[in-house]
């Protein structure tokens, strides 16, 4: 649980760096002025960092002899799901902002998506892998 939380929180604060900050292709919630779009970028980061918080809590208390391969497929996995969930709900369904906004938005959002996916693949492959080397 800590290892999948760690990535979402990791994923999250990732996005937000990279895309909200860095690029500046978008914000959370798009539909507003620069201001509120700005503060919704902090609620957002104020979110994933109490989700970091807590995954080292869980990581912190739990089991600290788990195989690498179950803690690297559980932040994939963790990371691939908040990515995927995300760019359905917001890119897609309630469309609150896209990766890059203009002509080829869709285009973005669909390598997002694909991006997304490629994690979860990575992410289930290794902790499979991991469990079947810890119960050796």
């Amino acid at each position: 649980m800590g290892a999948f939380l760690f990535g979402v929180g990791l994923i999250g604060m990732l996005d937000g760096i990279v895309f909200h900050q860095l690029l500046q292709w978008h914000s959370v919630y798009m539909p507003t002025d620069r201001f509120h779009q700005i503060v919704s970028d902090g609620l957002f980061h104020l979110l994933v960092t109490g989700i970091i918080f807590i995954s080292g809590l869980f990581l912190w208390k739990g089991d600290h002899h788990v195989h690498g391969g179950i803690f690297w497929g559980g932040l994939l996995l963790g990371g691939g799901s908040f990515n995927l969930l995300e760019g359905i709900i917001d890119h897609h369904l309630l469309q609150i902002h896209h990766v890059k906004p203009g002509p080829y938005q869709l285009h973005y959002d669909l390598a997002y998506d694909l991006a997304a996916l490629l994690f979860l693949l990575a992410g289930w492959l290794l902790y499979r892998q991991g469990q079947a080397a810890q119960s050796r």
